[in-house]
């Protein structure tokens, strides 16, 4: 099955100025710098297509969650630079996303230019898909272009509202995504594994039920993991959960389970995890394996290892998956013909202390 949505081949943008809507939610380090450019690599086909076609672009984004303040640590100006460099031309950089000076700079842009407007999540009517923050966001352009794959799913200002107030296409990359996912959903090589991690089982709820229907194998990692162990009876100590969501965890193990005494199918949860009482990268870390203890009476050997190496304790928090839950993982996915993975299996943002490793 194909993309069966209009695209920007489909329009005539000479001369148009084109609100493209990017996903530049960029990891960032402790001092601002982008760690990883790969979603503005993934970004540049959509927007050479229409720069190449006569376009002036103005590009809008989220970064991060600064909860509808201007925190300047959430700033898309790092974006801009990098964007820059990479595509090789000016990139104009608007210290705001709606408001006059925004809009003209907007206007003035002539066809060719590039604008990137500041965090759009530094408005709260953002994310309550408010209809006059889309109107002001769609009076700077004249054609609306949905290339953010990552936020299609949202009912926010940018994604929804605006597709009211303005002739709305897709881009390049979403039409790509769309087409892979669907291709694979619908005729994959097996087996089908699947690796969904992020935090909130809420978000992912259809994907998941679709691919319990569809795969072979699911694995869960990240926050969400600790959702599926609470509603399994794991003590998860103070891990990040939504215990609103058991239920719904519950309901989804459920489904599997049912799927499992039928055909060949596992949904794989972590059965170790890396654990910390803080986020904070000087923390000591442990592993507590709560499943078959494999790694805990590897390291007790001779001895009995302890009910603290399989328990989470109050105050710490399960921050990765371990070293057991990693392997297995790693395994499944080499006798799986075709992997689907959507979100990590733990905490990125905390950088490790990497220190002299010997003595040789």
């Amino acid at each position: 099955m194909s993309f069966d949505k209009e695209t920007i081949r489909d329009i005539d943008v000479k001369g148009k100025r084109v609100l493209v809507r990017v996903d530049y939610n960029l990891p960032l380090d402790e001092q601002g710098r982008i760690t990883d450019d790969y979603r503005i690599k993934k970004s540049l086909p959509t927007l050479q297509y229409l720069l190449k076609n006569g376009a002036s672009l103005i590009l809008c984004s989220h970064l991060g969650r600064p909860n509808g303040k201007k925190d300047m640590n959430f700033s898309l100006k790092p974006a801009a630079a990098r964007l820059q460099k990479l595509i090789g031309q000016d990139v104009i950089f608007a210290p705001d996303c709606i408001g006059e000076a925004t809009t003209k700079l907007a206007t003035e842009l002539k066809p060719g230019e590039i604008l990137l407007l500041e965090n759009l999540r530094f408005y709260p009517e953002e994310e309550s898909n408010n209809a006059d923050f889309a109107k002001q966001l769609a009076s700077l352009a004249e054609v609306f272009v949905q290339d953010g794959f990552g936020v299609v799913h949202r009912s926010h200002a940018s994604t929804d509202a605006i597709t009211r107030y303005l002739p709305s296409v897709a881009g390049l990359l979403l039409e790509n995504e769309v087409d892979t996912i669907t291709n694979v959903m619908e005729n994959p090589a097996r087996p089908l594994m699947a690796i969904i991690g992020g935090a909130k089982i809420t978000d992912k709820l259809p994907i998941l039920k679709r691919l319990i229907d569809v795969a072979d194998i699911v694995a869960i990692g990240g926050a969400m993991a600790n959702t599926f162990l609470l509603a399994d009876g794991v003590d998860i100590g103070k891990s990040k959960a939504d215990e609103e969501d058991v239920p719904v965890a519950k309901m989804i193990i459920e489904r599997a389970r049912a799927k499992s005494k039928k055909q060949p199918f596992t949904l794989y949860l972590p059965q170790d995890g890396v654990v910390a009482t803080s986020l904070d990268k000087t923390a000591e870390t442990r592993i507590v394996d709560w499943d078959d203890h494999v790694f805990a009476t590897i390291e007790s050997y001779p001895k009995q290892p302890s009910r603290r190496s399989a328990q989470v304790l109050k105050n710490e928090m399960i921050l990765d998956i371990g070293p057991f839950s990693g392997a297995f993982i790693a395994g499944s996915m080499q006798l799986a013909s075709t992997v689907i993975w959507n979100g990590t299996m733990g905490v990125t943002e905390t950088s490790a202390i990497i220190g002299p490793v010997g003595p040789f």
